[in-house]
Order: structure tokens, then sequence, then C-alpha cells
């Protein structure tokens, strides 16, 4: 069938929508009722030779009430059937009783093509065709002559043949009215849609580098994750096919919401394939083939979205990722994208040399959204340092129907080139693109063949440009080093240090507020104060949780808090206001002068009356962690172990100092430090135990343009004429 009956064929049923549909249902439901019935028709048709023997074998089964009715796919040679008396052109015969009986019709599919209309809610357009009068003029529009969906040759009203529609054929029409639909309704297009060009450019990055490995009558395998209406698996088909037109492929996908799923699974059966092969679910919670391996996967996945919901399924309650899918780490559950990636990665075929070529298009927060550590970086690792990032792709903005944000190309492969081995490339193609004259949405650029021909040749070309750049995996990592510095503390004590032991310090505000209108019957117990209490809380829209709520009735607590504020008041009368810059040398005396007085404390309690008691200063001396009699460290000041004569000294760390330096893999950390730190701190030290290996990819770092700032000349001609245009606009208004 050559593409000008085929766009006719279109055409015809698009003009059914404005024909039929017009002031009966909304320009933006069209679809609704125009794609199902444009499947429906198509499987009518293929049906019509076999309809007699379906009704009569189907009847045989009724009667020996036997229930599996898997026979009839024997009959129709096709995997779905119609039991039904109606076949849609019969169901003119009586336009009386033409709504019931277009249910009675529909009610008789096997249950695969009955998935298909509950997805599409068919059902539900039912009662407003009816209402709107329309169900016959419908019917008539998709059963007319002058429109073949048949796989055989027909006469239209004119005596003229009509080619016939074969399942590619009819797959193309399918997939043009949704195109078409798709762009009309362009603010939710790119829910689950990618522009044709976009799958164009993957489907040439992912097949061309490996077409002469693909062999004659080779099986293989396409899947993509989030499917949406199928685009992907069919166009990246389509692709190969033109390379090597007897290779077998098997397309698999998954998509989680009802309507789009339905399309899908209705391209898939209306071009021959399996439509088991389509699963619906959320690929991140109920991953519909386990099991399964893929050559080829490309997607769009969703970015920005959260994935909350399947978070219990991939997380569980102990924080334990428990899908293997996962292991390596998972994103912040506001955005899922990396996720997915993932998911493919988990997918990639390890046992063939051909292996697997993946193509998934991201927003730029795949690239560096994560700090080392941090889920989205671990993705990153695992991807980098698996030596499994063939390339990124920077596109254009404005590119896809529902965002004008920056996106990216990933290409990931486990059979990289031998020149590629240990390497990424950056490509960007951000300034290669057409304006289109009319914008769908946020859509307004647009990759026409020459440029997609012009980025491929980038990628083919491995070759470093200016749109082209070759980096060592290396050089997107990083060790993130934990900088820290010493704690010092002087130690005084005051009356309002001694003040604040009255309180608990997770807890002083709601304590305070309570002892300032309670005073000491607080040692007492505030039970019957306790309605009062809360009353206040409230409409002073003060927020305390039930925790903490239980905690300030506690006569305990109270207690404890007093008795803090005892010892340290015989404290006082020993040490007086007396500073102390030498933290070390006060709490030996500390614990001499508790000895003394014969007082016992637990290690909480003396914590509470020395946080009370000392306070920072840059002037004190450091404060002693640790003394360590040997070190096993090459440079030990470096990792905070101090030379005093024989001994190694470890200082407690101050957290409001510490800092944090991302030193790039290929630089040494300990010339680092003491090249770029130590200079400006001599008293800080590396904290081994919390160095962190993290990726990010720079990519608008690696391709930054400068733009020279104007001369200061003539920034100031232009000022000078704007007050001389100002002035002359003055004068003529007269003031």
């Amino acid at each position: 069938m050559n593409h000008k009956v085929q766009n006719q064929t279109i055409n015809f049923i698009w003009g059914i929508a404005d024909d039929v549909l017009r002031n009966v249902v909304k320009r933006g439901k069209y679809r609704d009722i125009i794609l199902p019935f444009t499947v429906i028709r198509r499987l009518d048709v293929l049906l019509e030779n076999t309809k007699d023997k379906v009704l009569e074998t189907y009847e045989f089964l009724e009667k020996q009430e036997i229930e599996d009715k898997t026979t009839l796919y024997q009959v129709t040679k096709y995997p779905f059937y119609n039991h039904s008396k109606f076949t849609l052109s019969t169901l003119l015969n009586d336009p009386d009783n033409i709504e019931s009986n277009l249910e009675n019709y529909l009610d008789g599919f096997s249950d695969n093509v009955q998935e298909i209309i509950s997805k599409f809610k068919l059902r539900n357009q039912l009662e407003t065709m009816a209402e709107g009068n329309i169900t016959y003029s419908l019917i008539e529009k998709f059963v007319s002559k002058d429109i073949n969906l048949s796989p055989n040759i027909s006469l239209n009203t004119k005596g003229e043949k009509l080619p016939a529609l074969t399942n590619l054929g009819m797959g193309y029409v399918f997939e043009e009215l949704i195109r078409k639909f798709n762009e009309e309704n362009n603010e939710e297009a790119g829910e689950h849609f990618t522009p044709r060009e976009i799958i164009s450019l993957m489907t040439n990055i992912v097949f061309l580098p490996i077409k002469d490995k693909l062999k004659n009558n080779q099986q293989l395998s396409i899947y993509d994750p989030c499917c949406g209406s199928g685009g992907m698996l069919t166009e990246s088909e389509k692709f190969a096919h033109e390379l090597n037109d007897t290779l077998n492929f098997s397309l698999y996908g998954q998509e989680s919401e009802g309507e789009t799923y339905a399309i899908c699974t209705a391209d898939m059966l209306i071009k021959d394939k399996n439509p088991e092969h389509i699963y619906h679910g959320s690929t991140l919670s109920r991953d519909g083939f386990p099991t399964k391996k893929f050559e080829f996967m490309l997607s769009n996945p969703p970015y920005g979205k959260s994935w909350k919901n399947d978070y219990d399924y991939i997380v569980g309650d102990k924080k334990e990722i428990h899908d293997p899918r996962f292991y390596v780490g998972v994103p912040r559950s506001s955005d899922g994208q990396l996720l997915f990636l993932m998911n493919m990665v988990s997918k990639m075929v390890d046992s063939t040399e051909l292996g697997s070529k993946i193509a998934s298009v991201h927003n730029g927060s795949s690239l560096f959204t994560g700090d080392a550590g941090s889920g989205e970086s671990e993705i990153r690792k695992h991807i980098i340092e698996n030596d499994l990032l063939e390339a990124i792709i920077g596109l254009p903005k404005n590119m896809f129907y529902n965002t004008g944000i920056n996106t990216y190309i990933w290409v990931l492969t486990n059979r990289k080139e031998k020149k590629r081995k240990g390497k990424v490339q950056l490509i960007d193609a951000t300034e290669i693109y057409s304006k289109m004259r009319k914008s769908l949405g946020s859509k307004s650029y647009e990759l026409k063949n020459e440029h997609i021909k012009q980025i491929t040749n980038l990628y083919l070309d491995f070759e470093t440009t200016q749109q082209s750049k070759i980096f060592d995996n290396e050089d997107f990592g990083y060790h993130k080093i934990t900088v820290e510095r010493p704690l010092r503390l002087k130690v005084q004590f005051t009356l309002t240090a001694i003040e604040s032991l009255r309180y608990d310090s997770a807890l002083t505000e709601f304590m305070k507020l309570i002892y300032e209108r309670y005073k000491d019957k607080v040692y007492i117990g505030l039970k019957d104060e306790k309605k009062s209490i809360e009353k206040y809380f409230e409409e002073n829209e003060i927020k305390v949780k039930p925790a903490e709520l239980k905690k300030l009735f506690d006569i305990k607590l109270w207690e404890n808090q007093r008795y803090l504020q005892d010892i340290a008041n015989k404290l006082f009368e020993v040490f007086k206001d007396e500073i102390f810059m030498d933290y070390n040398l006060f709490i030996k005396d500390f614990d001499k002068e508790l000895k003394k007085l014969d007082i016992k404390l637990s290690a909480a309690e003396k914590k509470k009356i020395l946080n009370a008691i000392s306070s920072k200063d840059e002037n004190a001396k450091r404060v002693i962690k640790k003394v360590h009699k040997s070190s096993v460290e090459k440079e030990p000041e470096l990792y905070g172990l101090f030379v005093d004569g024989k001994n190694f000294v470890e200082y407690e760390s101050d957290s409001e100092l510490r800092d944090y330096e991302n030193i790039p893999l290929k630089e040494d950390i300990e010339e680092y430090f003491k090249a770029e730190v130590l200079p400006h701190v001599d008293d800080a030290w590396i904290n081994k135990d919390k160095t962190l290996k993290g990726y990010e990819i720079s990519f608008t770092k690696q391709f930054y343009k400068f733009t020279p700032l104007r001369d200061v000349e003539k920034i100031e001609e232009d000022i000078k004429k704007a007050f001389e245009s100002s002035a002359q606009l003055l004068k003529e208004l007269g003031l």
C-alpha cells in the first residue's frame, strides 16, 4: 500500500470526527471514540470470513457447557474472536435497536479485546453517542465502501479497486491517527507521546553502529518500560527492518495509564504482534517481565514525577532496598526517571555477542542531581564504573509537547567498541534544529532528516569537535572529602547557664512557657492543668508533638532537671565564675570535684551540665577526644592524628566548622588537601571514614561558551544617548 492511499485512509477516518462527532463530543475527546472504533473495525473485517464457523463452534461449546473458548482462536486464525451474531455492517440492518445490538456485539469479543475496550472506556461513550443520535451514522462511516481497512482488495462505490491494508499498513494508519490526536491535544501529549523525530534519532543511534552485526532471520527483542502508545517499539522495529528486512522482532512494553495501554495493545493487535507482551501496571513496583532480557531498549520515562506510590514495593518498611533491579541505590522520591534507567540496565543481555543497547531520554537532573553517596550519584557511579555509558546527547529546548526544558539522550551498551572502552562521548546538539511554523504546546523546534543525520554522524565519527567531546570515565567522578576542624571550648559557670538547666535542651521553649505560668507546681504535677495547657498551645498556634507533650507532664523530667541545677550550684561555689580556656584541664578538675562531693552522674547527665557551661571560642584550646599510642597513617596529621611527644592526639571535631571538598578522581586527595585547604585552615584534617566517591556529568560546563562583556566606552555612550533622548523628550513636553 502506497503512502498516498494510506494518507487518504487516515484523512477519511480523521474526517469522520468532524462529520459525525462535532457538536456532540468535545473536540479534545474525539479520539476517545475514533481510536477504539478504528481498532474494532479492523478486527471486524479480519473476522468476517470465519464469522459463520465461529458462531457454529461457539454454539457447540455452549451446548457442551465447555467454558474454555480458546478453540475459537484456531477457527479465526487470529489471537482474538467475536461470538456475537452481529458484525458492524449487520448492525445497520436494525437502526431502531442499534445501541443495544452494538453492546451485544462488543460483549462478543474475546477477553483480550474486552480489556482493550475497557481501558479505552468505550462503553462510557455509548450513552453519549445514543443521546447525540450518532451511533448509526458513526458505524455507517466506518463500514463505508470508500474506506478499506481490510487485508483484501475491495471496490469502492465507484467500482474502483482499493488496495489491501496489510498489518504494517494498518499499523501506520493507526499510529498516524494517534499522532494527529496527540498533537491536537498537545497539552497532554508529552505524557505518553514522544515526537517521532526524537524516536528517529534514537533508533539511528541504537541500530546504525551494529547494523553489520545483525544476522539474517535473527530473533531479537525491543523493550520500552514506559511504552505509552507504543511509538518507540514500532518505530524502532520499522527502522531496523530498513537495515535488514529479514530480522524478526518481539516487542515488549509496559504502561501504567489505562487508555494509553489500550492504544498500545490495540496497535500490537492490529499489527499481528503479541498483545500479551504489553503489560499494564507500574514498571517500578510491578515489573511485567522480571526474568526477561532484551537486546534493544528505548524509552522516554517521566521526569520530575513522584514515585511515592511505588516506594513501599521497592524500599519497604525497614528502608532496605529489596528489589534487585535497584540494589545500587534509589533517587529521591520526587523523581523516578533514573529508576527506569536502572530497570533497563538490569535487563541487559550479557550472554551474546550482540549484548544490549539502550537509548533513554532524560532531563538535566539525571546528570547532576544528588551529592556523592546519594541514590542518584550511586546510579551514575554504577553505570559509568561498569563502562556502560557510551554517550549523552544534549537536545535542543522546546522539543517536547509539554515541556520546554533541556533534555538529553543517554546511550548505554554492554558491548562497547574498542575505541569507546573507558570513554564517554558528550554531544552538544542544542543548536541543531529548525523552528516550527506553528508551535504545538511547548514544542516549537523540530529535527529534520538532515539534523538527525548530522547528530548521528557526530556520534558515529567519535571525534573531538566543537559539538563532540570525548572523556575518560574517571573525568566524571570525584572524591567528596569531609574537612574537619577542632572543637574549641571555653568553660564558665554563670547564673544564666545554671538557670538553663531547669529545662531539657530539646524542650526548652515549651518548658519555659509552662514554668513561667505555674512555677514550682511543675514539681508537684500538672495533670489538673493538662487541658488548660493544651488549649493555650492551640490558641497560640504552638505546635507540640504528642511525644513531647507527654514528656512535659512527666514530673520525673522536671525533677531530674532540678537535680542537675542543684549540682551545678554546688560546683559554682567551687569554681566561681572563673573562665577556663582549656576544656581538657577543666574536665579533670570537674571530675575531681564531683568525687569530693560524692556525686555520681550518668554520662548523659554529665554531658547536660557541661553543655550548659561550655561555649565555643576560637581562642580556646582544642578539645581532646582520644590519645593514641601509635598511628598507621603515612601523614597522620592529614587525618586528624596530631603528634604530641610520643603520642598521637585525636581532637573532637566542630560540626559547625565542618566543610566539604570535591576532588576530581584523577587528582591525589592528600596533595589537593595540602595545596588547597591547609594554607587557609592549618588545623584542619580529613575525616577518612566519611570520604565518598560520587559521579556527576556537568554537560553545560563542558560546552560553555564565553560571551565577552561589552566595552565600557560603548556602555557609557549608550547611557549618554539615553540621557540626551530623555532631556529632549522633557523639553518637548515643556518640563
